[in-house]
């Protein structure tokens, strides 16, 4: 793969082969899937999600069993241990920290002093600029077509934004599942892209064989949005148990029920597979996946396949006669 090197700000700061970062996703970034990622030279993340500090320091005990490679750890900032995740990060020298779901501002000074890049998930021009100055290394801005939890901007409209009001590196997220995305991602400005949902789709995410096959048999309309009533909209695949969620949003059914009825969905369809019943959090890239990979091979279509996309941009850019 060295042969198709792609060297950006990131690669750099970062000390990976290819600018392309793994999703922080509760349940589905264990140490397996972000050992593979890193293996195959981009930088695997395991996600903290809310679970205590012990649980995620075992799970970086056992990624560097697995790999000498740079990883992160991602931090769910609504997380009632993520503190303690913070103190466990920098007893263990975890060499980068990705966060979600809110400003990791009180937190950045300490991961610093720790020698921890830190780079923060942020959805808006104005929160990239306050991270900017609270000293950020860098910055995964992401678009409203991802999974997850997810803010209102397009990743088209928001990246360049940001990359305009920003002096530190830009990674895309939200909508990118092959080379295309890879180039165009690039071509906004963006010095690398972070996946997720192609990454769920991998043969070494540890995720039920059924959420996988859901993925792969959604079309374009199925990944959908909810709890915008809550102020913590989720985007997740269509099933009885969203068709529920938003009923009683449209009843104007109070937070604290919402919140419950919520409460390990995302387990039930990761572990137990059940597609029903459970939160099958999946980007608009959905429709695009169609089978599952190993993560190597993910990471080699976006870094090799984008030459063919090079390719065909420049015979349209440069076909013409130039006389």
């Amino acid at each position: 793969m060295g042969r198709n090197k792609v060297e950006t700000r990131i690669t750099k700061l970062l000390n990976i082969e290819y600018p392309i970062l793994q999703g922080g996703m509760a349940w589905v970034a264990t140490h397996e899937l972000a050992a593979a990622v890193s293996e195959s030279g981009g930088l695997g993340i395991i996600a903290a999600g809310n679970a205590p500090a012990n649980v995620i320091g075992e799970q970086i005990d056992k990624l560097k069993e697995l790999t000498d490679k740079p990883f992160g750890v991602n931090i769910m900032l609504l997380s009632p241990f993520a503190e303690d995740i913070v103190d466990m990060i920098c007893d263990k020298g975890v060499p980068v920290v990705t966060t979600g779901v809110g400003n990791p501002g009180k937190f950045i000074e300490k991961l610093k002093q720790h020698n921890v890049k830190i780079i923060p998930v942020v959805p808006t021009v104005s929160l990239a600029k306050r991270l900017e100055k609270f000293g950020a290394d860098a910055l995964i801005v992401e678009g409203t077509e991802a999974g997850g939890h997810i803010g209102e901007l397009t990743t088209m409209a928001v990246v360049p934004q940001v990359v305009d009001a920003v002096n530190i590196p830009v990674i895309a997220a939200g909508g990118i599942g092959d080379n295309r995305g890879f180039l165009a991602a690039l071509s906004l400005g963006a010095e690398g892209v972070q996946l997720g949902t192609r990454f769920v789709c991998s043969k070494e995410a540890k995720v039920h064989q059924r959420y996988k096959e859901k993925i792969i048999e959604s079309k374009d309309r199925d990944a959908i949005v909810t709890g915008r009533s809550t102020g913590y909209p989720v985007r997740v695949l269509k099933n009885r148990f969203t068709k529920e969620y938003l009923d009683l949003e449209k009843q104007g059914i109070d937070f604290e029920t919402l919140e419950k009825l919520g409460v390990g969905r995302l387990r039930k369809a990761v572990q137990e597979g059940d597609i029903d019943n459970g939160s099958l959090m999946a980007g608009q890239i959905s429709g695009l996946i169609g089978d599952v990979k190993s993560c190597k091979e993910i990471i080699e279509d976006l870094v090799f396949g984008s030459q063919k996309a090079i390719e065909r941009l420049s015979s349209l850019i440069g076909g013409g006669d130039n006389e």
